[in-house]
């Protein structure tokens, strides 16, 4: 045994916060209901905290059902949103009718499934400009992951794989060279890992939790929103210089191609989903061993 799973989390809307679970049912596109919704601007674009950091500020709440294995959603099931100054805005969980076409995350576009104008509304309030909550349509639409480092495999709206995976040794190895610590909900993990030595996990390209094997299948680059405080969406310079200093390609990765990133966490996809049947017993929970499987010998043998 590698390291134990000390922390779930999920983010049922990209960019907004996230929800800590001791259990989570696991899919081929991630946790169940992890980054379903997505807001967009009046071109389609995905939003994010890149552009809007007060999304760190929204609070997302499901109910403790949504958890359950094989548990569907009734016409009185709702996602609860709630933020700063505003009233809290229920969006059922049964699946809207209206689509909206031109929506776009990254190098993807399709069509999604429209929240309505009460959620619009909302979002446009709190933002200070027209914004729509839209939601990810499974029944028509796919987004594949980059097909060079994962054939097959499919996201709904997170940046790239369906799983991130961080270590408390890396998070705890970071917050000793930064003056002000800060919490691992800068770095935006599915699954947190306690037990294995700093960036253990940039080795790992192999591993079972629970009886389930998942890939890792390549370093995860940085973008800004580790720069924002997550409980107040004020951006400072802080992390990103630190990260520069260790955690750059250029000093783990110095006889590859330099692509002037930053890297913290592996990004994992689950291997068996593509020939797995639908069944009962796809959970992790918190206290899972975690066991490695293949390990590559460096940072600078890892796929990035």
């Amino acid at each position: 045994m590698a390291a134990r799973v000390s922390s779930i989390f999920i983010y049922p809307v990209k960019s907004c916060r996230g929800i800590s679970l001791l259990r989570a049912p696991i899919t081929a596109t991630g946790f169940r209901w992890d980054r379903q919704w997505v807001v967009v601007n009046a071109k389609g674009r995905a939003c994010t905290q890149r552009v809007e950091p007060k999304l760190a500020l929204v609070v997302v709440e499901l109910p403790s059902e949504a958890f359950i294995e094989g548990w569907e959603p009734t016409q009185s099931s709702y996602m609860v949103l709630k933020a700063p100054g505003m009233n809290m805005l229920k969006v059922s969980l049964s699946k809207p009718q209206e689509t909206a076409d031109g929506v776009s995350v990254w190098e993807w576009s399709g069509s999604a499934l429209d929240e309505g104008d009460e959620a619009s509304q909302w979002f446009s309030d709190f933002l200070g400009k027209p914004y729509r909550l839209v939601r990810f349509n499974t029944a028509s639409e796919t987004r594949p992951v980059e097909p060079e480092y994962a054939p097959g495999h499919k996201v709904l709206f997170s940046d790239m794989y369906p799983y991130l995976l961080l270590s408390q040794g890396s998070m705890d190895a970071l917050n000793e060279l930064l003056n002000n610590p800060i919490p691992v909900n800068r770095f935006r993990p599915n699954i947190l890992v306690d037990g294995c030595e700093p960036f253990a996990e940039d080795l790992w390209t192999e591993i079972r939790i629970n009886n389930f094997t998942f890939q890792g299948v390549k370093l995860c680059s940085r973008c800004k929103v580790p720069t924002i405080n997550q409980e107040t969406g004020i951006a400072g310079p802080e992390v990103s210089e630190t990260l520069k200093a260790f955690r750059s390609d250029t000093v783990l990765r110095p006889t590859k191609k330099q692509k002037g990133k930053v890297y913290f966490g592996q990004n994992l996809i689950w291997k068996d989903s593509l020939t797995v049947a639908e069944g009962k017993g796809k959970v992790l929970e918190v206290g899972d061993p975690v066991y490695v499987l293949k390990k590559v010998s460096s940072a600078n043998e890892a796929a990035a």
